[in-house]
This record gives structure tokens, C-alpha cells and sequence, in this order.
């Protein structure tokens, strides 16, 4: 999930990622794909975090499986966060190909859609199933 000197590889109008002059346009951009998708996965990790504590510290001890299974599903949903974070940069920046052509790529967020829909129909079936054996 994380690149080697990502920062050299990419780049914008000639310049490495990491050095580039970005103009006003530009920043605005890039602070409104991080506020939709990094903060947006960032919020939601912090959110299943807290209410996994919440139910760890309130509730009795056959609630631990609730609180731990909300502790991984904000782990993934973390997870997931970070890789969006890299297809945005790497979707912002071009990539130098092995030729030295210069390449803009463009990818959707299909795959952390595809696994985040995933990972969440894994937490509610989990989750019921948790409140059925409670029932028990």
C-alpha cells in the first residue's frame, strides 16, 4: 500500500510531488478531495473507535465482542482510508513511466467502495448474529 519515494516518482508540470508550486486552483482541489475522502474515512474510523470504547467501558463483559468487532471494523475502515489516500495522490500527480513518458492516471474508488461494502455487510452479519447468541 505504501510506495518506496513515492514523492520522486510522481509529478506535476516537471517538478517531484514534493516540490511542486501548486497554484490556488490546485490547492483548492487538493483540499477538497481530502476533506471529501481522507476526512470522510478518517471521521468514520474515529467514530467506530469511540463507540467501541464506549462499549467496552459501559457495558457488561458479554458485550466485549460488540465493542472488538466495532475496534477491527474501524481498523478497516482506516485501512481503507489510507489506500484512498494513495490513488488520490496518485491520481492528483502523473506517474514517470520506465520509458520517461510522462502518464496522468485516473482510477475510480470502485475497489475501496467493492471492499469497504464488504467489510460492512461482514460487520452487520457479525453484529446480528453477536445479538441473536445475546439472546440466548
Amino acid at each position: 500500500m505504501f510506495e518506496r519515494r513515492a514523492a520522486d516518482r510522481y509529478r506535476l508540470r516537471m517538478h517531484r510531488a514534493r516540490t511542486v508550486a501548486l497554484t490556488s486552483d490546485e490547492i483548492v482541489e487538493v483540499r477538497a478531495a481530502q476533506r471529501t475522502f481522507e476526512g470522510a474515512y478518517v471521521r468514520t474510523a474515529l467514530s467506530q473507535f469511540s463507540f467501541a470504547l464506549v462499549v467496552l467501558k459501559i457495558f457488561t463483559s458479554e458485550f466485549y465482542s460488540t465493542g472488538a468487532l466495532f475496534a477491527i471494523y474501524g481498523t478497516g475502515v482506516l485501512i481503507i482510508g489510507l489506500f484512498r489516500r494513495q490513488q488520490g495522490n496518485r491520481q492528483f500527480f502523473s506517474e514517470v513511466g520506465e520509458d520517461g513518458v510522462h502518464r496522468y492516471k485516473f482510477k475510480t474508488s470502485g475497489n475501496a467502495v467493492l471492499v469497504l461494502t464488504a467489510l460492512s455487510l461482514a460487520a452487520y452479519a457479525t453484529l446480528i448474529a453477536l445479538t441473536v447468541r445475546l439472546g440466548r
